[in-house]
């Protein structure tokens, strides 16, 4: 319209500069002879305006056009708000439907729960939380002060923490050929173990390896002492982060340990992870496997005494390298395995109360990275605590 507007103003302004210029010739008559200046000026005008009459109609052609076309798309949007304002008022209508019905289940609900109120179950487990049904985050995710130089390591929180040491945070990177250990470090928070500032570290030995430091990345730390896989054997260590001493306790003689019965899948097996140490609410479990049992998993209970001793023992049917790792939770063993490079599954589980086992859980973990070499349950947050390729992650389970 602006446009129209522009080219109506200039033929105005062309046509009343015509009419001056034919009173000017007009004027100049001269015995019925007019000046031929004045005449060739008019005669240069003329087509000039022409010009703008033709441009003055193809615009407003043009805008005739597009104003049809216009109308045409806003009756096209105005049939299409219609038709979405029916569709938002049918779903407003199913909605209302839904809720009826949930209200309706809700009223019966109450009306059970007031008439009976049955004891609860304990069952998975022995804490009630029912079996793991979905794995979400991960939470956090984070490089160490190492880098990426080491990929085989653990971390956590010591699962029964002294007063005042609940928020320490624990960490042990195998620093000999991904393999071997001789010192913890300990943080004072979760910040300071992501940015990695202000440590302390204990050591076990001064060398690395050697008699009764650590082999292979599975540990756990309960009530200020590490259990891990004591270099080169079939015995479990206990170490006293206070008194820094060393106690220990052997597995059966046939246990498998230096990468015999290690976690694995089709591309790879996880290097010195015979044995594998998880802590629930009730104390701290080793998971293992000896040839007279096939290789199938074995699950003893660790008495965190000074020395440790071995309790009660259940015998499973899951092959030890057909999982990759494996995690406790109310006295229930899961067991993961690897999928792809982007997803692990927890796809096992045995319950040590009632000795059921289950080999369809298929709860799947989203990976940051391809592997991961360590992970183990927190009873106080419901988190897994991962090592994976030398970053630290967490994710959140939730329960039945």
């Amino acid at each position: 319209m602006t446009e129209i507007d522009r080219l109506v103003l200039g033929l105005q302004h062309r046509i009343r500069q015509l009419l001056d210029n034919v009173s000017m010739l007009e004027r100049e008559d001269n015995g019925n002879l007019y000046a031929a200046v004045s005449l060739r000026i008019a005669e240069l005008e003329l087509p000039e305006i022409q010009d703008l009459l033709d441009k003055l109609n193809t615009t407003t052609n043009n805008y005739q056009q597009l104003s049809v076309q216009a109308a045409a798309e806003f009756q096209d949007m105005t049939d299409t708000m219609t038709e979405l304002e029916k569709f938002d008022h049918l779903q407003v209508m199913m909605k209302q439907r839904e809720n009826k019905l949930i209200k309706r289940d809700l009223e019966r609900c109450k009306e059970e729960l007031n008439s009976t109120s049955p004891a609860p179950t304990l069952s998975p487990g022995h804490c009630g939380l029912g079996h793991v049904v979905s794995v979400s985050g991960p939470k956090m995710y984070s490089l160490t002060e190492y880098g990426t130089s080491y990929h085989y390591g653990a971390w956590g929180r010591d699962a029964n923490p002294a007063p005042g040491d609940e928020n320490k945070y624990w960490l042990v990177v195998l620093t000999s050929s991904n393999a071997y250990g001789n010192f913890i470090r300990q943080y004072s928070s979760l910040s300071k173990i992501i940015i990695g500032i202000a440590p302390t570290d204990t050591y076990i030995s001064g060398s690395n390896p050697t008699t009764n430091t650590i082999q292979g990345s599975n540990m756990v730390m309960y009530g200020n002492s590490l259990y891990y896989n004591c270099y080169y054997s079939h015995s479990v260590c206990q170490f006293n982060l206070s008194t820094q001493s060393i106690s220990t306790v052997d597995l059966p003689s046939d246990t498998g340990y230096n990468s015999k019965f290690p976690f694995a899948h089709l591309g790879t097996t996880y290097s010195y992870t015979d044995m594998d140490f998880a802590t629930d609410e009730s104390g701290v479990y080793v998971i293992y496997a000896t040839t007279s049992n096939f290789g199938n998993v074995i699950i003893s209970k660790v008495e965190t005494s000074n020395p440790p001793v071995l309790n009660q023992t259940w015998f499973t049917s899951l092959h030890k390298m057909t999982a990759t790792n494996t995690f406790m939770v109310c006295g229930v063993l899961y067991a993961t395995r690897y999928l792809d490079e982007e997803t692990e599954q927890i796809f096992y589980s045995y319950d040590t109360k009632t000795n059921k086992e289950r080999y369809d859980l298929k709860v799947n973990i989203k990976k940051m990275q391809t592997n991961i070499e360590f992970l183990n349950y927190d009873h106080r947050d419901h988190l897994l605590y991962v090592y994976s390729d030398a970053y630290i992650v967490t994710y959140e389970l939730f329960f039945q």
